[in-house]
């Protein structure tokens, strides 16, 4: 009787060949060649399905792909009401940024609500999600975990329990060992977190995750250039790509959704990290402006713009003699190339010696800020530091700057008014062309950023905002040691 022939799949574009081979002969990928026979029982299942029959559009029901809320608030916020059963979900974050806790209060919120759901947590030990869960408070009976890192005993522990949601911390600790291997039963090439074997880990676990109609969330670290760890080679196999920021410094973390396939990706998620855990913040603007200080020069509010909510951030600004020969430039949780931009205008436009002095800039709070909108808090900010004169508490300011000195509009300019009307903010810088603002806020319309300083009462402080000085150099205005 003839030996059967043991087939090899590509997991990269799914050709087959009839022995292994290195390089795959249809996409020219190396080491992606998998014997099929070494495959787990469910994985060939799904890999044995016929081809679903076309069907018409209009009679596919929308209502079969349905979110399930977390119990999570500002989570099912910016995934427009919660999980997809069957959808795959990516959470990238810098490591120690909070994306375990984050998960395991969403693991906990769908177990109390009597759902079973399974944690494969990679990269610590039972035991240590134990202790941590504990402090999130009581531990429910249909939360499972799982301590592992090879994928078939992530496979066969999804086949056993059958949960509705299962999260996997993190992918690049799970091993896709010799089952989904190449030639001679041998596994991707290269340790655990390498882009082969994290491409192959992924791929097999949305597969599985789709044929049982489970919620999949996998966990992904941040490199070093800020791209998601494979480096990006997971994006476009998951239906949902989240990313977790903040600063581990400040309490304030953000959510937001890159890709969405259910919903929009304009939704932003505000949590604040605390001995409990995180917990949703319902007020952005009170947290972040609550321990600002009134009355030092350098210093005014911003309505800045996230997804669809509002945020009020200060915008800060501290100007120096030069230290060295070079003057030195510094931001903090704004675009640097704006806040050159907005002092070469400053000095071209309003006559400020900004070009010849160390600047440090920074958004208070640990919040980012790249919108254009923030150049003229920017270079109000900057202007106040430089003649030593703050600004008024309760103003705010909100425009972009173009390189004659002109201030522009910006988008959702309503919203981000009666933001700052909300929170007693009654005087507002803002462009020429702004729309009326709320009932009992002052609209300062001003045309340009010599205007804007004049408004504000900066003008006659040794800042004169008629134009720079001959020659295009730095005007009257004098830096204080």
């Amino acid at each position: 009787m003839a030996k059967a022939t043991t087939r090899h799949r590509c997991l990269d574009c799914g050709a087959t060949t009839v022995r292994w081979v290195g390089r795959c002969p249809s996409c020219g990928e190396w080491n992606s060649l998998v014997a099929e026979a070494a495959l787990d029982p469910l994985v060939q299942a799904v890999d044995a399905l016929d081809l679903a029959a076309p069907v018409p559009l209009g009679e596919v029901d929308p209502l079969a792909a349905a979110a399930v809320p977390s119990g999570v608030a500002e989570f099912d916020r910016v995934l427009s009401g919660g999980l997809v059963p069957g959808s795959a979900t990516l959470l990238g974050g810098e490591p120690g940024i909070g994306k375990s806790t984050l998960l395991l209060q969403v693991l906990r919120s769908r177990a109390a609500d009597g759902a079973r759901v399974l944690l494969v947590s990679a990269e610590e030990s039972a035991h240590q999600v134990r202790l941590r869960a504990e402090r999130l408070g009581p531990v429910p009976a249909s939360l499972l975990v799982l301590a592992a890192t090879e994928l078939e005993t992530v496979a066969a522990a999804l086949a056993a329990t059958e949960p509705a949601l299962v999260v996997v911390d993190s992918v690049q600790a799970v091993s896709a060992g010799s089952s989904t291997g190449g030639g001679a039963g041998a596994g991707p090439a290269g340790p655990p977190g390498t882009v082969a074997q994290v491409r192959a880990v992924a791929d097999r676990l949305v597969s599985l995750a789709k044929r049982q109609n489970v919620a999949l969330v996998l966990v992904g670290h941040v490199t070093k250039d800020g791209g998601l760890a494979g480096p990006r080679t997971l994006e476009h196999l998951v239906d949902t790509v989240l990313s977790f920021e903040g600063d581990r410094h400040h309490a304030l973390r953000l959510l937001r959704a890159v890709k969405h396939r259910f919903g929009p990706t304009g939704e932003l998620g505000l949590f604040e990290m605390g001995d409990q855990g995180l917990t949703p913040v319902a007020d952005p603007g009170r947290l972040l402006l609550g321990d600002r200080v009134t009355g030092v020069p350098g210093g005014i509010v911003l309505p800045a713009v996230e997804g669809r909510r509002t945020l009020l951030v200060e915008v800060q600004a501290l100007v120096t003699p030069m230290a060295q020969a070079q003057p030195k430039r510094s931001v903090v949780g704004l675009d640097g190339s704006r806040l050159a931009m907005v002092l070469a205008v400053l000095a071209r436009h309003a006559g400020l010696p900004a070009l010849v002095a160390d600047v440090f800039a920074s958004v208070a709070g640990g919040v980012r800020v790249l919108e254009p909108a923030a150049d003229l808090a920017l270079g109000l900010a900057v202007a106040s530091a430089i003649a030593g004169v703050p600004l008024p508490a309760d103003a705010a300011a909100v425009g972009e700057i173009g390189l004659a000195g002109e201030v522009r509009q910006v988008t959702a300019l309503a919203r981000r008014l009666e933001e700052c009307a909300r929170l007693g903010f009654h005087r507002i810088v803002v462009p020429r062309s702004a729309p009326s603002g709320p009932r009992g806020v002052e609209l300062v319309r001003v045309d340009t950023l010599g205007a804007a300083l004049a408004a504000l009462g900066l003008a006659g402080s040794g800042l004169d905002s008629a134009g720079p000085s001959p020659g295009g150099g730095p005007g009257p205005g004098t830096i204080a040691p």
